[in-house]
């Protein structure tokens, strides 16, 4: 077995990070903002083999080149944004909003004179529900529609193959719409499934299909076919139950 990636402690880490805090603070000085650590090292849910991911904030009109390293025994990520840019970013709320929106939520301050970083923590709820039912109708036909598609043609030719996979990425599609539909964004992308479960909105048919993936239970493909089927009914019924209406009644064009 490879020793890397390699285990460290929280103190470890910890460690490495303020340095890298105060080298950035002695070169660039007052151009910087604040700095903060996300991810589950900012969330203090770090295990022996968590990366570092860092935001390191600057003056508008400052802008350091964004940086990703192996310095053994560390993975560190440094994202860098210009003021105006993150708060840009908190704001935006797109198909990937409940997976990623928790970077601006959950950060563990390490410099932050200007209190940046609790001003920006609620800028990705701050969306009218306009904007989160417009991503939702748009990604529905970007994905679940299409994988949907796949899914029946699979079947239809016997390739059993597909089934699996399809319903895998049925499943995590379905899990980001949750998100969505629910206003809440996932604490980590490792506790989704689990996660998503727990929110009071959910489409017929997800818990039974996403608890079969979570336990990688998956080789009845007729059966796992029957419950993606069932899960896009839910998910039709769902989405008339909020209002949204993906279909459109006259050509575009």
């Amino acid at each position: 077995m490879l020793p890397y990636p390699m285990a460290t402690s929280r103190e470890e880490k910890m460690e490495i990070i303020g340095e890298i805090k105060e080298r950035l603070l002695q070169k660039y000085g007052a151009n910087i903002l604040a700095i903060g650590v996300y991810g589950s090292t900012g969330r203090k849910t770090d295990g022996p083999y968590s990366d570092i991911e860092m935001h390191v904030v600057t003056k508008n009109g400052f802008s350091l080149v964004e940086q990703e390293f192996i310095f053994e025994p560390f993975k560190i990520e440094i994202s860098t944004h210009q003021a105006d840019e993150l708060i840009r970013q908190a704001q935006t709320v797109d198909d990937g909003w409940a997976i990623e929106a928790g970077v601006y939520v959950h950060i563990q301050r390490l410099y932050d004179p200007e209190n940046l970083f609790e001003k920006i923590k609620y800028l990705p709820f701050q969306a009218p529900d306009s904007a989160f039912y417009d991503v939702m109708k748009q990604f529905m036909i970007w994905e679940p529609y299409e994988t949907m598609g796949k899914l029946r043609n699979n079947y239809h030719i016997q390739n059993w193959n597909y089934i699996p996979m399809g319903a895998r990425d049925l499943v995590w599609r379905t899990a980001k719409l949750i998100g969505l539909a629910n206003r809440k964004c996932y604490s980590t992308r490792a506790r989704t499934y689990e996660e998503s479960l727990q929110m009071p909105s959910l489409p017929a048919g997800y818990k039974p299909l996403a608890q079969l993936v979570m336990a990688g239970k998956l080789d009845d493909k007729h059966e796992v076919y029957q419950l993606c089927e069932d899960l896009w009914t839910g998910l039709n019924a769902w989405f008339q139950e909020m209002g949204i209406d993906y279909k459109v009644k006259e050509l575009p064009i």
